[in-house]
């Protein structure tokens, strides 16, 4: 019986079916892919631990060179591990046997709060050890000189106890920005509340604190006459002073906090001055807005 060729043949459906599955493309994956390789590596690996030695050994120089290189660099991994270890104090040197002078941790000292580098700072100001902000050297009690008394506020008449009063006004500045009351108590009857009011003011600001930048100036005077007795309430020889007033309140601190006003204040302050033992004292005083006058 003659098979007639393969083009001479009828084609049946199965023939169909078969050319259609054999002309798809073929879905290998890349994981199918490392499956295979396992297997075939598998299939072919060496039996027993001598032959895979010896076929481990037996390769190319260039995977010889590749096999070297990962070495060094573990070496080296580790290595540069174990260096950093050290330097931290994460774990001792090779051969190192710690002692307790080791181990002890040490006490470091607190930073200096005068050291420009290491002090704390608050607000550009830098907190002194009393845990103020520290005064500006440029601004310091140190650089405010007390005022002199003027020679006409020596003298027994109205001009003199304007002068006084004005040089009494300028003692209330110093005191101020200085933080020094003596010469301010010195000028002031022990009963004059408005002096009492200013000198406890300024000794609780320097309670944990400071001022300066504060100033006072007479734009002009309001009044200038003798004061009646009053039935004795006023003393006798006393002369009334008013005048207005420009003011600056200047940077204040308490503790830590900062309170800067440069806004000229616009006041009335009266003082009464009296002619008491050769020299003008204030007995009495008041300040107001000049906008409430």
């Amino acid at each position: 019986m003659m098979v007639p060729p393969l083009s001479e043949r009828p084609v049946t459906e199965e023939d169909e079916e078969q050319f259609r599955r054999e002309s798809m493309p073929r879905t290998y994956t890349l994981r199918q892919r490392w499956a295979d390789y396992r297997a075939d590596a598998k299939a072919n690996r060496p039996k027993g631990v001598k032959a895979r030695v010896r076929a481990w050994l037996h390769v190319e120089p260039f995977y010889w060179g590749m096999r070297a290189t990962y070495v060094v660099l573990v070496v080296g991994a580790v290595f540069a591990v174990y260096i950093n270890g050290v330097a931290n104090g994460w774990w001792h040197a090779w051969g190192d046997k710690p002692t307790i002078a080791a181990t002890t941790p040490t006490a470091r000292p607190a930073p200096s709060a005068s050291s420009p580098t290491d002090a704390a700072m608050s607000g550009g100001y830098q907190i002194g050890p009393d845990g103020v902000l520290v005064r500006p050297a440029e601004h310091a009690a140190s650089t405010y000189t007390k005022p002199e008394l003027p020679e006409e506020a020596k003298e027994n008449t109205e001009k003199g106890a304007e002068a006084a009063a004005r040089h009494y006004l300028d003692l209330i500045v110093y005191a101020w920005n200085s933080g020094d009351t003596q010469p301010l108590v010195d000028m002031s009857d022990p009963s004059s509340n408005f002096a009492t009011g200013h000198i406890a003011n300024t000794k609780e600001m320097y309670t944990n604190g400071w001022s300066f930048g504060n100033t006072a100036t007479v734009q002009e005077v309001l009044r200038l006459e003798a004061v009646p007795t009053q039935g004795g309430t006023i003393p006798p020889n006393t002369i009334g002073v008013r005048f207005r007033v420009n003011a600056n309140y200047g940077t204040r601190c308490k503790g830590q906090s900062i309170t800067v006003d440069n806004t000229e204040h616009s006041s009335t302050i009266s003082l009464f001055m009296t002619w008491t033992d050769g020299r003008w004292t204030e007995v009495q005083g008041s300040a107001k807005d000049h906008d409430e006058e």
